[in-house]
């Protein structure tokens, strides 16, 4: 049974689409998802299933719709492929403690596609950088880095008109999801 991450795009964001967590992971419960949990309030779904990512999907997303009237986009990582993003972040050592030490807020953040964005799309957005907020790309995932905040930016507006349906969590989110994921899979 594979552990998956549901990451819901839009949900409890400035008083719109609101959904309990309480009431989600009983939602999911009821289309036969098991070992339901969820972190912090921003739609970060673990569970476990032996389906296939896309039936996952539109079961998740028809549910969502069903019982709460809401038509939201799920993206879908497997824990092995949460882990993978966690470990395949483009940027140096270097560059994450300059971001760090001068951004506001978080610096971090990686946006998750459904599926990979076209080469020519990632070629435009490439003239959205700048020396304060750059990007790297592996398959359906978008990292973006930060040096002053993502407020604002230019290049996290821009990311997000990929043509490709995507939702976005800061770092340390990926990596309170790995660390549960794993979790999760030790409990097997």
């Amino acid at each position: 049974m594979n552990v998956w991450i549901a990451l819901l795009r839009g949900i409890n964001v400035g008083g719109k689409n609101k959904i309990k967590m309480a009431d989600l992971r009983e939602a999911l419960a009821s289309i036969g998802l098991r070992d339901i949990q969820t972190y912090i309030q921003s739609g970060n779904i673990l569970f476990k299933s032996d389906e296939d990512e896309a039936m996952l999907r539109g079961r998740v997303e028809r549910q969502i719709e069903a019982v709460f009237g809401l038509q939201i986009k799920v993206m879908l990582r497997t824990a092995e492929e949460m882990r993978a993003i966690a470990a395949s972040c483009p940027f140096t050592a270097e560059q994450l403690a300059q971001a760090a030490a001068s951004a506001q807020g978080e610096s971090l953040y990686v946006s998750m596609m459904l599926e990979e964005p076209k080469a020519d799309q990632l070629e435009k957005l490439r003239s959205f950088e700048t020396e304060e907020e750059i990007f790297g790309s592996k398959g359906r995932d978008l990292y973006l880095l930060f040096y002053q905040t993502v407020r604002n930016s230019k290049l996290a507006v821009k990311a997000d008109k990929l043509g490709v349906h995507a939702t976005v969590r800061n770092w340390n989110t990926i990596n309170k999801l790995v660390s549960l994921a794993d979790a999760m899979e030790a409990e097997a």
